[in-house]
């Protein structure tokens, strides 16, 4: 490989690591609160289940899935169905924030799910 080539690659790679390091951090206390204020630890806890998974398994649910943040972004901003242990159905709580829809806010949250 031409000297060039192996330059334009090392560059590319730090600029892949210093960014994913930007995007992988996450604000535990915003994430906390936003999930207290939603009332989410009410269905859901961090390593025991309820009526919902519990966060640990979320995030081993979507381990190495690229559209894991997408996806649940969705689940919570769209009001898609979630099934309880009894088998019935319910639509999942919209996250609310303030100010309204702030998605910033809202894949923090998930980000920090996913990092349990």
């Amino acid at each position: 490989m031409s000297f060039k080539f192996n330059m334009l690659l090392a560059s590319t790679v730090t600029a892949l690591v210093l960014s994913s390091g930007a995007y992988a951090a996450v604000d535990e206390e915003a994430a906390r609160a936003l999930a207290q204020q939603n009332n989410c630890f009410k269905c859901h806890a961090i390593n025991k289940d309820k009526d919902g998974p519990s966060y640990h398994k979320v995030a081993e649910k979507y381990k190495g899935k690229p559209e894991a943040l997408d996806k649940l972004v969705n689940h919570v901003t769209s009001g898609e169905k979630a099934k309880f242990p009894d088998g019935h159905e319910e639509e999942h709580k919209i996250i609310k924030t303030s100010p309204a829809k702030d998605m910033a806010q809202i894949k923090n949250l998930i980000q920090w799910v996913l990092a349990q």
